[in-house]
């Protein structure tokens, strides 16, 4: 498993991370598999969230392996808090007691890097700083970033924090390629034209902050996976082909496409089954040429200029 340094921080994790969202929904034993495969497949960076399960994907996720301190020492923790019931809340009380609240469902004394979940407008930058300030200094927080924000928004917060702001979380996937499309129709008048992020993806190389790729195989907003669906005919048959030729699954090759970009990103794959974790973990050790990455960019229906 490649090892990538994330943003500008001395933390260096798997280049490809194992989202806990749907863990909630195992069992003790079959938990303790999942992490367990992750970790033999060289995945050691686990992405939490206080939402996720209502707190219980946390809970199991540290039951399931008897939570100690020679495990913790063996994987990096990442959570993310600032979604509500109907809002978002980026207080430095929510802040807090979502860390602390995270820190007792994993058994920890600490949290390798937290997130801001999705933007807040109604956010007070001094608020997030003193939140993150009294954070790194009792310890409870090594790093910060976000997650799903613009440039115009990581720059209003960091005129205010003291921390590097290392990562940012962003939807990103052979079918949700809207960061790159712009890259390609500079000056034209057509969709693909259109700046929806801010140049979020050069934006991000320039100050080296590491763009964690979330739902990797969906297309749409979680309208379903690309891979073996009838919608996508070419795309599939493209990939098979190139999966088929790399000795690998399909899920490698939509992985490997992801980690082809320079920009370094680190992806995050959600699945819960220990099969797919092996096989999706195969794809570290894939490179795909340049002429295979343009050619699955095309089989997804995007036209180059």
């Amino acid at each position: 498993m490649k090892r990538i340094t994330i943003g500008n921080s001395a933390l260096t994790a798997s280049e490809i991370s194992l989202g806990c969202m749907r863990m909630a929904d195992l069992s003790k034993e079959d938990a303790n598999k999942v992490i367990n495969t992750a970790l033999e497949n060289g995945i050691d960076f686990f992405d939490h969230a206080d939402i996720y399960g209502g707190g219980k994907s946390e809970e199991v996720f540290a039951d399931a392996i008897d939570m100690n301190a020679t495990i913790r020492e063996k994987m990096i923790l990442q959570s993310k808090c600032g979604i509500r019931q109907g809002f978002f809340d980026f207080s430095k009380e929510h802040i807090i007691s979502s860390v602390e609240g995270s820190l007792k469902r994993l058994k920890t004394d600490y949290l390798d890097t937290l997130l801001l979940h999705r933007p807040d407008t109604l956010f007070e930058p001094e608020e997030v700083a003193a939140a993150f300030t009294e954070l790194e200094k009792s310890g409870k927080v090594r790093h910060f970033g976000v997650s799903n924000q613009n440039p115009g928004q990581i720059e209003l917060l960091k005129k205010y924090v003291d921390q590097e702001l290392i990562a940012n979380q962003l939807q990103f996937s052979i079918m949700h390629t809207g960061m790159i499309d712009t890259g390609f129709n500079v000056n034209m008048t057509i969709d693909p034209s259109l700046d929806r992020d801010g140049g979020i993806l050069e934006y991000s190389r320039l100050n080296n902050m590491t763009i964690q790729a979330w739902s990797p195989f969906q297309y749409g907003f979680f309208e379903g996976v690309f891979l073996d669906n009838d919608k996508f005919p070419e795309l599939n048959k493209t990939i098979d082909k190139i999966a088929a030729d790399k000795g690998v699954t399909n899920s490698a090759i939509a992985v490997a496409w992801i980690q082809r970009h320079p920009a370094s990103f680190q992806t995050v794959v959600g699945t819960m089954n220990p099969v797919r974790i092996a096989d999706i973990a195969k794809a570290s050790d894939v490179t795909l040429s340049r002429e295979e990455w343009y050619e699955i960019y095309r089989a997804a229906g995007n036209q180059l200029p």
